[in-house]
């Protein structure tokens, strides 16, 4: 009969050496290390990027990616305009040119005109990084992509009856109050020569 005292041996954890092993610690061998997740940014790239590509594979023929120009982006553009969420009036809506609109309507959905100029933003970048060349060279960077989007931003504006407005961007607004310290300084003492 066996006593209850015997156990079977078992290994020491990695970090707490037993006293008969070598007390020299061998070198691990190299894991990877653990990827940082990717930012918010940088997944929507990613996907934005694979969705591109799936949309060239689907085109008949299919394409490679050094095969495409502009006018597949403005094709993509216009194929993720069904999927949208932004509702767009037609002009023979009883709508169109409405802010709120008291009612529905049959009008369609569209793509936002503010993600589309998000997403070829992210496409711009995602086709640099994967070896797409120069941003002279870029088909995302088109002149013709940034016309179709222009139209997109209008046409919205004036279905919803709310023109778009590029907000102004205010510079330094200390400089600002330096500079009406000198003008007034200076309009004082001019103030002051003529009055003399």
């Amino acid at each position: 009969m066996m006593s209850s005292e015997h156990h079977t041996p078992t290994k020491d954890p990695p970090d707490h050496p037993s006293s008969s092993s070598n007390h020299l610690k061998q070198p691990l061998p190299s894991q990877p290390q653990p990827q940082q997740p990717l930012s918010r940014y940088e997944s929507q790239k990613r996907r934005d990027w694979n969705t591109f590509i799936q949309y060239l594979k689907s085109q008949n023929p299919p394409l490679m990616i050094s095969q495409f120009d502009y006018t597949h982006v403005l094709g993509f553009l216009r194929y993720l305009a069904q999927f949208g969420k932004t509702k767009v009036h037609r002009q023979a809506c009883v709508f169109f040119g409405q802010p709120d609109p008291s009612g529905p309507c049959t009008c369609p959905l569209k793509q936002a005109w503010g993600s589309l100029d998000a997403l070829i933003g992210r496409l711009r970048a995602a086709y640099e990084e994967h070896g797409g060349g120069s941003p002279d060279t870029n088909p995302f960077a088109n002149g013709s992509i940034r016309v179709h989007l222009r139209e997109v931003r209008e046409s919205q504006a004036k279905a919803r009856g709310i023109p778009y407005r590029k907000k102004k961007r205010r510079r330094k607004t200390i400089n600002d109050v330096v500079v009406v310290k000198k003008d007034v300084a200076n309009s004082s003492s001019t103030h002051n020569q003529s009055s003399a």
